[in-house]
C-alpha cells in the first residue's frame, strides 16, 4: 500500500512540475502594451570608485650619497658646542676627552697630551706651531681613527696651520684599513682635526 501512494505521490509531483514550465498563452489574449515612463532628469550616478590616495614614495638615495650625520660631522658639532659652553674647559687635553666619550664613539679609546713633532697619521710631516695638543684614538689599532685638538698662539697664522695638516694627512696612515673623512676646522684659535670612519658597524 505504502509503494502505491509513494508511487502516486511520485507521479503527481512529476505533473506538477511539468506543468509548472509550460507558459502557454491563450490564442485570443491580447498582450498588454508596455507602459512608457518618462525619464526625469537627474545628477549623473558614478560607478566609479573614489580614487585611493597614495603614500608619497620615498626617493632612494643615490650610492655614495650622504643619507644623515657622519661621525666626523658629528663630532664636529660636539666640538663646536664644548667651544660655544663658557663653562666648559677649553684647553685641548679637556675638549679631547670630552670628543673621545662621546655616545657616537663605539669603541674603547682614551685622550692624551702631545708634543710637537711627528704626529700618527702624518707620515713623515713634523707638526709644529701649536701652544697645547691632544690625541684621541681608539685602544685598538685597527680602527682608522685619529683625531687631535690643537691649541694654537693668539698671533698664530691658522689657516696655514691648518693647510699643512690637511696636505700631509694619510688617510691610509694605518696601511691595513683607510679613513672615510678628513675634517679639519678651527673655531678662534683652537683647530680640530679627525681623520674616521664615516660610521660604525654595531
Amino acid at each position: 500500500m505504502k509503494k502505491l501512494l509513494l508511487s502516486a505521490l511520485a507521479l503527481t509531483l512529476a505533473f506538477s512540475i511539468t506543468a509548472c514550465g509550460k507558459d502557454e498563452q491563450p490564442e485570443n489574449s491580447v498582450t498588454p502594451e508596455p507602459t512608457i515612463v518618462e525619464s526625469v532628469e537627474s545628477a549623473p550616478i558614478t560607478t566609479e570608485a573614489p580614487a585611493e590616495t597614495e603614500a608619497p614614495v620615498e626617493a632612494e638615495p643615490n650610492p655614495g650619497e650622504a643619507t644623515g650625520e657622519t661621525v666626523g660631522s658629528t663630532l664636529l658639532g660636539v666640538f663646536n658646542e664644548l667651544m660655544a659652553d663658557e663653562a666648559a674647559g677649553h684647553d685641548a687635553l679637556t675638549i679631547a676627552d670630552k670628543l673621545v666619550t662621546h655616545e657616537s664613539i663605539l669603541f674603547s679609546g682614551g685622550a692624551m697630551e702631545i708634543e710637537a713633532g711627528f704626529l700618527s697619521g702624518f707620515d713623515n710631516y713634523e707638526v709644529t706651531g701649536f701652544e697645547h695638543g691632544a690625541m684621541f684614538a681608539p685602544m685598538i689599532g685597527s680602527i682608522p681613527f685619529v683625531g687631535y685638538v690643537f691649541t694654537l698662539p693668539e698671533d698664530a697664522d691658522v689657516d696655514a696651520f691648518m693647510t699643512g695638516l690637511k696636505d700631509n694627512a694619510n688617510l691610509r696612515w694605518q696601511i691595513c684599513v683607510e679613513a672615510d673623512e678628513m675634517i679639519c676646522e678651527a673655531n678662534g684659535n683652537t683647530v680640530f682635526f679627525l681623520m674616521c670612519p664615516s660610521s660604525f658597524e654595531e
